[in-house]
């Protein structure tokens, strides 16, 4: 959800005409940080700049490069200055890379870093005292930790190195700061009538600038969420009801999205199917073994401890029980997982998973 902030930033900005927001995001940013010339800053603010999205499977940078120090320019040149995948404009991709320039930009055009720009800007005046920025080595009061379940326990979860988010994640906030916030967006505080008409208005795949807008119960909605290494976050925004619901999780049980959806649900009194524990299907140790082994070095593994199957990430330190509910279905032991992996046979007869093959 920090991407809102940092948006909201660029409108500060963009107000008191520090930038201009429909031309190529170059003329913002610092010299040794240069993208495609096509790129505008609101390419980046509407994700649809077509820049290389790195977060996949095979890319080294997920919770391999990100456990390294930070340097912004190795960074950069690694893996966001590369050839554009789409031309800028066209699609829409959510892309982190998009709110890691925005968040350079606002650190070349302001003079501040981007950190003491969202404090002195947003915070500040809103009275968020309870928020901040984590770079991952700072002490913050009353700061929660983050967990995981690996095997059977629960741990806290696997070091990433939190400077790696700026401007896309690594805000850290409660639910009585985020209601000041939902309130500064309610009421159109701190920006002009002009910023926030740009900050609102729906581009490709119903996102705005930092929020996704969609028309439901006959109102419209403004919401945003995110999850990552044990965090799962999600916030809607019903202006004209005045309704703001707030999940924050520090593990990764929940389905955020489907728990803030049924209580939206509620309050405006249409039926909510109950959450169930999905049936286990039952299949013999043996049966079991066939789905065990590589899909992806390091990154994909599936083995049989103590007659349970586990999803074995980072090297293998960490286990995700996994159990089957039906044929080639598996869900999560300790989450609500609705839409279930699929590890199935191909034609040519290979066991594949997130469409790599079983080595």
């Amino acid at each position: 959800m920090s991407k809102q902030f940092t948006a909201f930033a660029i409108m500060l900005l963009y107000d008191k005409k520090m930038l201009d927001i429909d031309k190529p995001a170059n003329f913002h940013l610092p010299r040794d940080l240069k993208i495609n010339d096509s790129i505008t800053v609101h390419h980046l603010l509407s994700h649809t700049s077509g820049l290389y999205n790195f977060y996949d499977f095979e890319n080294e940078f997920f919770a391999e490069y990100n456990r390294m120090n930070y340097s912004r320019n190795d960074f950069f040149n690694r893996y966001i200055n590369k050839k554009p995948i789409h031309p800028s404009g066209k699609e829409f991709d959510y892309n982190n890379s998009n709110y890691n320039l925005l968040a350079w930009i606002i650190e070349n055009v302001s003079g501040e870093t981007y950190e003491d720009f969202i404090r002195n800007n947003i915070f500040i005046p809103l009275n968020m005292t309870n928020s901040d920025i984590d770079d991952g080595c700072k002490t913050i009061k009353y700061r929660s930790s983050n967990y995981v379940k690996d095997l059977d326990a629960l741990i806290k979860s696997p070091y990433h190195n939190e400077k790696f988010s700026i401007g896309a994640g690594a805000i850290i906030s409660n639910c009585d700061d985020l209601f000041k916030w939902y309130s500064c967006l309610r009421d159109r505080k701190i920006l002009s009538k002009k910023a926030y008409t740009r900050f609102f208005n729906e581009n490709k795949s119903n996102y705005c600038y930092g929020l996704e807008h969609h028309h439901v119960y006959g109102t419209s909605r403004y919401s945003h969420g995110g999850d990552h290494l044990g965090i799962g976050t999600y916030m809607q925004n019903y202006f004209d009801e005045d309704i703001c619901i707030i999940i924050l999780s520090n593990n990764e049980a929940i389905d955020q999205y489907r728990l803030g959806n049924a209580i939206s649900d509620i309050l405006h009194h249409v039926d909510v199917t109950e959450p169930t524990i999905q049936e286990e299907y039952s299949l013999s140790e043996e049966q079991l073994k066939e789905y065990c082994g590589t899909y992806l070095q390091n990154k994909i593994e599936i083995e049989l401890i103590k007659g349970k199957l586990y999803f074995t990430r980072f090297r293998g330190n960490l286990h995700i029980e996994i159990y089957p509910i039906g044929k080639g279905r598996f869900v999560r032991r300790y989450s609500d997982q609705t839409a279930p992996y699929r590890i199935d046979k191909n034609e040519i007869g290979d066991m594949t998973f997130f469409g790599y093959n079983k080595k």
